[in-house]
């Protein structure tokens, strides 16, 4: 077997297809995503590393300790399978760097490969993303098994529309942990998959569905404490996603659910579920999709991906972060500001949250109150969050009081406003970049918070390499400045 790539060229197009095709496929199910590999292809070869946007950097005492003796050469830290097939990885311990999920192993055709990418905060589970990242594993030490000659380039393609398949395999991975005996093929996760999108794009009287639907490996149906069992002769089958639809109508409250062996519903059942199963949570137009009651990822629009569907509430923090506050009253804020947001995201409606930081604070055009409201206390937040619902945005200065709401923005037009926006959006844009020290927290009712100050949304800046050039891996030594 041909135990390393031809020649660098090859080596370089392989890696850089990959990492292109995952960053994209990543980006996709949980945002901007960062990726790179380090990797040796024979057990005499240098390391390399590619990390086209950075996102090793910070880590190179760590990286460098884990590769690298005392003497800065490299060090063998596997056994090597030579001989073996390129679909036999075996694992490898992660390197533990924050902030980064990574998946390694070693292989013949790759002794060693180590895949990373961004550790995203608000995600609801790492587990759909390390599946991507061992079939990236995958990817590569089959494209180094073959010649040049037989590269087909599909890698890249693949793992760029690995989404419903990264939701499969981390499915069928629990289900192995769950049920290790397990070798027949009665559970179909694809077909219960496809089922579950299908669903969710499927309108009742123009309403969304809501209700849960579980399903359960056929032979574990009889543990489930049914209210209602439907007669076996005329079972709805979970293909006819019209039928099942108008099913789920009877199970929008009172905590009940549909159950299903994952081709046909059985019946409407209550309680807890002790034996593996998969749930489907429709909440309107999007949901989420849970393994033994732990959310795995959500669906919305036809699509999976790792979204909360809640509010990323990480770049108010980031925000508060740049200015000089008490430890203390910055937390405080950020939970007055989370507790106002939220609500509006569960209420549904769109609000706008002014933090004034200045002292006195700013005169905005709204609704004067006599005596600021103590946001600490909780019966006057609660009201505060209802305050929000009023056209105009809430003003709340650095001692935690609501001073005003129903504010109206003004300030002149500036060269980056968005007309794809709304007017309460664009509003905040002028009026931050006229009044310092003012952080502004918008929030639509159809899209992400945006948190805006001196005139633009404060975004989370993350690079990433043009998506159409190539990726061009380089040894570590030379990565971390090791002198030979």
């Amino acid at each position: 077997m041909n135990t390393r790539l031809p020649d660098n060229h090859f080596t370089n197009q392989v890696v850089s297809e990959i990492l292109i095709g995952l960053r994209d496929g990543l980006t996709r199910f949980s945002g901007t995503s960062r990726v790179g590999v380090i990797y040796r292809l024979t057990v005499d070869d240098d390391y390399c590393v590619c990390d086209p946007a950075g996102l090793l950097r910070g880590h190179e005492t760590k990286i460098r300790a884990e590769f690298f003796d005392e003497n800065d050469r490299p060090v063998s830290m596997h056994h090597y399978l030579l001989d073996t097939h390129y679909s036999r990885i075996d694992r490898v311990d992660d390197l533990e760097l924050d902030g980064i999920i990574c998946v390694g192993g070693q292989s013949g055709p790759v002794p060693y490969q180590m895949w990373f990418t961004d550790h995203h905060p608000e995600i609801l589970s790492t587990g759909p993303t390390r599946r991507w990242l061992e079939h990236a594993a995958l990817r590569f030490s089959h494209d180094a098994a073959n010649e040049q000659e037989l590269y087909s380039g599909i890698s890249g393609r693949f793992l760029r529309e690995y989404a419903t398949h990264a939701v499969h395999d981390h499915i069928l991975h629990e289900l192995r942990r769950a049920n290790s005996a397990r070798t027949d093929n009665t559970f179909s996760i694809y077909q219960i998959l496809g089922g579950i999108l299908a669903i969710s794009r499927t309108r009742e009287e123009l309403k969304s569905p809501h209700g849960e639907l579980a399903f359960i490996l056929p032979e574990h149906v009889d543990t489930v404490d049914f209210l209602a069992r439907f007669h076996e002769a005329e079972l709805p089958h979970l293909d006819n996603h019209k039928h099942v639809r108008k099913l789920l109508q009877a199970v929008q409250k009172f905590r009940n659910r549909l159950v299903s062996d994952g081709r046909q519903i059985l019946g409407i059942a209550r309680g807890r579920i002790d034996q593996f199963h998969l749930t489907a949570d429709f909440q309107g137009l999007y949901g989420f999709l849970r393994v033994n009651d732990q959310s795995i990822c959500s669906f919305a629009d036809g699509a999976y991906s790792s979204a909360t569907h809640q509010a990323k509430l990480f770049q108010v923090e980031e925000a508060l972060l740049d200015y000089e506050i008490d430890s203390s009253i910055r937390s405080s804020l950020f939970h007055i500001i989370s507790s106002i947001i939220h609500y509006g995201e569960t209420e549904n409606f769109g609000c706008a949250v002014v933090l004034d930081l200045n002292q006195p604070i700013t005169h905005i055009a709204g609704q004067n109150l006599q005596q600021p409201l103590d946001l600490e206390r909780s019966n006057l937040l609660d009201l505060a969050c209802d305050l929000a619902r009023v056209d105009g945005a809430l003003q709340i200065g650095s001692d935690r009081k609501l001073h005003r709401f129903a504010c109206l923005f003004d300030g002149p037009a500036i060269a980056n406003e968005d007309r794809a926006r709304g007017a309460r959006y664009n509003s905040a844009l002028r009026f931050t970049s006229c009044h310092p020290n003012t952080v502004i927290i918008v929030v639509s009712a159809d899209r992400p918070v945006s948190v805006i100050r001196n005139g633009y949304e404060h975004v989370n800046m993350v690079s990433t390499a043009d998506s159409t050039a190539q990726i061009a891996p380089q040894k570590l030594q030379d990565w971390l400045s090791i002198e030979d």
